[in-house]
């Protein structure tokens, strides 16, 4: 009942923001001003006259369980329904693809306009969009001692571990940091915080952009940062695949909805920790990196397409539906799972995988793309074989299942790369909820450990 009151909620919040697209030339600093005072007095009033309020109940379960599904963590922009999937500050994915701003030139959502929804609540409009993109491109090139950096390190290097190697090693020049060694007070930390995480957002295409080059395509030139492109357009020009529109549509679209996902997975969390011992942004975002490298993390995508290549090259190109339902079968017999199906909270199928799903369908060189149909195909039989098999709680298919094979088909065939185009977006969430930590004063993490004695003594009790 609360969660369905809830979610009308929601729906009432989307409409009314989707219907609020006046002109603007606020920067993304004003607009919070704006907001952040409503929301300290939302978080106070919540504090005093709710604080004694139950939400759940911790089970031993929960606790050894990796504290899966336990509600313990405030994370404002995004909401993730196991039915209806994930909405930011209200809005479905459909709602951000038909109220937020798309490129110049461009139909799908940018890092930008769905930036500004995280961090304000509010549906930007196309000034604010355009000037958040400029501000973002004006702040885009890389430090000479990062550059360094990144050129000697060996090509053999992980490129996830050079990503927080790099993002790390921003913090040089953390404005948070100069001014807290300074004194500042406790009001003024998310400006600084906020800074800082713009500043990194902006250098993420061109790090990402530079460990790409070195590990995979030493011999190309990396273009310079064009101040009239979005984000995510300057991202794949200096991939070295700027003449490729539908490329960067792609792109643009995953990483806008690929920006936040709640905040209880391994790198959002890692993020909200870290900066909770007022770590500044890039080291709490260097950490979450390394948590989103990990196997049960980010790597997923990459996972899906290998498990597809190895279907194809075992069944040839001719493959039917019950060629699909007999390799599944045998997946699951030898004791593996399928990659890209079940979630840790969906119970239906993403949203994310529908988008791309669609994405796909609008383009007839992905539909006659044998992965690609592959896909589509997988999903048209798995979720059938899964119910049968009975031991997943989610036969559906999570983002993973199409977001690497799209990649694939357009040229980018680098799997270890994969998971650090994820962490450019994931920079969008994250980031804003640090700003949000330091609005709103939030605390150091601490929760509560028990050893295995101690549970059995709270058990008998």
């Amino acid at each position: 009942m609360f969660r369905q009151t809830a979610l009308k909620s929601s729906r009432s919040f989307a409409r009314q923001w989707s219907s609020r697209r006046l002109a603007s030339t606020k920067t993304i600093r004003e607009a919070l001003e704006e907001v952040i005072p409503a929301k300290q007095a939302q978080l106070k009033a919540l504090k005093t006259e709710h604080g004694s309020a139950v939400l759940g109940d911790v089970k031993v379960e929960h606790l050894i369980g990796g504290m899966r599904g336990l509600k313990s963590m405030l994370w404002d922009a995004s909401v993730l329904d196991p039915n209806e999937g994930i909405r930011f500050h209200g809005l479905s994915i459909p709602d951000c693809q038909k109220s937020l701003p798309a490129a110049q030139g461009g139909k799908e959502i940018i890092a930008e306009s769905m930036l500004w929804l995280l961090l304000t609540g509010k549906v930007p409009t196309e000034a604010e969009t355009r000037q958040l993109s400029r501000q973002l491109a004006e702040k885009g090139e890389l430090p000479d001692h990062i550059v360094k950096l990144i050129d000697s390190l060996p090509t053999s290097l992980h490129p996830m571990t050079q990503l927080g190697m790099g993002v790390a090693a921003l913090n040089h020049d953390s404005v948070f940091q100069a001014a807290y060694e300074k004194g500042i007070k406790k009001s003024e930390y998310w400006t600084y915080a906020l800074e800082d995480s713009l500043n990194l957002i902006a250098k993420l295409p061109a790090l990402a952009a530079r460990i790409y080059r070195n590990v995979y395509k030493p011999e190309n030139d990396i273009p310079g940062i064009n101040k009239d492109l979005d984000l995510v357009g300057n991202y794949v020009n200096m991939l070295g695949y700027g003449d490729n529109h539908d490329l960067t549509e792609y792109l643009r679209l995953y990483i806008a909805i690929h920006g936040d996902h709640e905040g209880g997975n391994a790198s959002a969390h890692t993020t909200h920790l870290i900066a909770s011992t007022l770590a500044d942004p890039y080291l709490a975002y260097a950490g979450a990196l390394y948590a989103l490298a990990g196997p049960l993390h980010g790597l997923a995508n990459q996972e899906v397409l290998r498990w597809q290549l190895n279907m194809r090259k075992e069944l040839g190109d001719n493959i039917t539906h019950e060629h699909i339902k007999e390799f599944l079968w045998r997946t699951l017999k030898s004791g593996q799972v399928v990659p890209g199906y079940g979630h840790g909270v969906l119970r239906n199928p993403d949203p994310r995988f529908i988008a791309l799903q669609e994405f796909c369908e609008t383009r007839p060189a992905l539909l006659a793309d044998p992965v690609i149909q592959l896909v589509k195909k997988t999903y048209e039989v798995a979720p059938a074989v899964l119910k049968e098999h009975g031991k997943t709680k989610n036969p559906y298919p999570n983002v993973d299942a199409a977001s690497g094979c799209v990649l694939y088909h357009y040229g980018l065939t680098q799997f270890k790369y994969y998971t650090v185009i994820f962490g450019v977006s994931r920079a969008l969430g994250a980031l804003t909820q640090t700003v949000w930590a330091r609005a709103l004063g939030l605390p150091l993490e601490r929760p509560k450990s028990l050893s295995m004695d101690a549970i059995e003594e709270l058990i008998k009790q």
